[in-house]
């Protein structure tokens, strides 16, 4: 068999320290660090520069659930089953700081893009932010009535939003402090949650296999992908804002393509489920972190654009997609032991259409689909 063709996404890195589950990874903003959680109470830091020694910080007393860099890569918050939040100094001394954020385990933490406000999220049920200077906890969020897995901030900082076990999706206006629309579309758990780097729309991952597309304006629901055979437990937005990549208790991460409202690749790399997945925050690399407690990290390849070119684009999603499994694919398994996978098998080639030249059309087409679907009966 042919090796994969060079937009393949393909195995760059793969790190091996942790002692359990990986939760969570993060890329710093220069891509020079990754940050990984676990179940092992750990955080680990790598360096993407080779022959380069690992960090690891120790200080959560129970796993580690989340854990996201700040804008400026000059700390690291960190979350826990123990009810904390650390702020990291992410060095070789790795001094942080603790606070009590929550009374339960606390399941997500995130950096406003200002760097000025950290937004966590709770088994306690609520959201809270915090001030980032001394940790100052400002206000609570509470309408859901179950755990709160996930919460993010939006681009812009104005809006939050949350992703809960009652299978609801809550946006949140962070000056009112109300809560502006329930997304209750989901038939299970909502386990993960973000804003397109647009700011336009969200995209939520579920315990019910599949991941749903909102329009945070009209509310709308844009795109429903039915493409995992088990839970999706996390997503992450390509800052192009074209691509979408999934990891799933499968075991697999799917990459699709926004735009197009379709699949494009599958990645077989974890042995078992996948439990996080993140960009770099120029695309180029992606890291994934699975229950093998492998730390694995991805060449994205398929964006052949200059990125300095489409991170101005930032083009929502604008179609009504409903994706299921029988899509063309791209599925390349990693032998264990092997880096790079050796055999590419693509049941149709096909480009990613996200080209300059090709967005004109792309975008006559979906607006010539949404033609079709407002005339259908409701």
């Amino acid at each position: 068999m042919a090796a994969p063709c060079p937009e393949d996404p393909s195995l760059e890195r793969h790190f091996k320290g942790h002692r359990d589950a990986v939760t969570c990874v993060d890329f710093s903003f220069n891509t020079k660090q990754l940050a990984s959680g676990s179940m092992d109470s750990c955080l680990m830091l790598w360096h993407m520069k080779p022959q380069s020694r690992a960090y690891r910080f120790v200080g959560h007393k129970d796993a580690v659930t989340c854990v996201n860099f700040s804008p400026s890569g000059h700390l690291l918050a960190s979350g826990s089953r123990d009810k904390t939040v650390r702020i990291w100094v992410p060095n070789v001394k790795g001094e942080s700081t603790v606070f009590r954020a929550h009374t339960a385990t606390v399941r997500s933490v995130h950096f406003c893009s200002d760097g000025q406000s950290l937004v966590t999220a709770s088994d306690d049920k609520t959201v809270k932010v915090w001030s980032t200077h001394r940790q100052k906890f400002l206000f609570s969020l509470s309408q859901h009535i179950n755990w709160v897995r996930c919460a993010k901030f939006s681009p812009d900082g104005r809006l939050i939003v949350s992703a809960s076990d009652d299978k609801t999706v809550k946006l949140w206006d962070k000056t009112s402090r109300e809560c502006v629309h329930s997304y209750c579309e989901h038939g299970s758990f909502v386990t993960y949650v973000d804003f397109h780097p647009s700011g336009t729309c969200i995209a939520a991952a579920s315990m019910d296999n599949t991941v749903k597309v909102w329009d945070v304006r009209t509310h709308r629901l844009l795109q429903h992908y039915q493409l995992h055979s088990a839970a999706v437990n996390a997503l992450s937005f390509h800052p192009s804002g074209n691509y979408l990549v999934t990891a799933s208790s499968d075991s697999t991460l799917k990459i699709l393509d926004l735009m197009e409202g379709r699949l494009l690749y599958t990645l077989h790399g974890h042995q078992g489920p996948a439990t996080t997945v993140a960009f770099s925050r120029t695309g180029e690399y992606f890291a994934s972190g699975g229950s093998d407690e492998q730390v694995m990290v991805w060449k994205s390849n398929f964006d052949v654009v200059d990125y300095g070119e489409i991170i101005k684009v930032q083009r929502p999603p604008t179609m009504l997609a409903s994706s299921s499994g029988n899509l063309p694919e791209v599925d390349f398994p990693i032998p264990p032991g092997r880096g790079r996978s050796q055999e590419s098998v693509q049941s149709q080639p096909q480009e990613p259409i996200s080209m300059p030249q090709t967005l004109t059309s792309t975008l006559e087409h979906i607006v010539g689909q949404l033609d079709v679907l407002t005339q259908a009966p409701e």
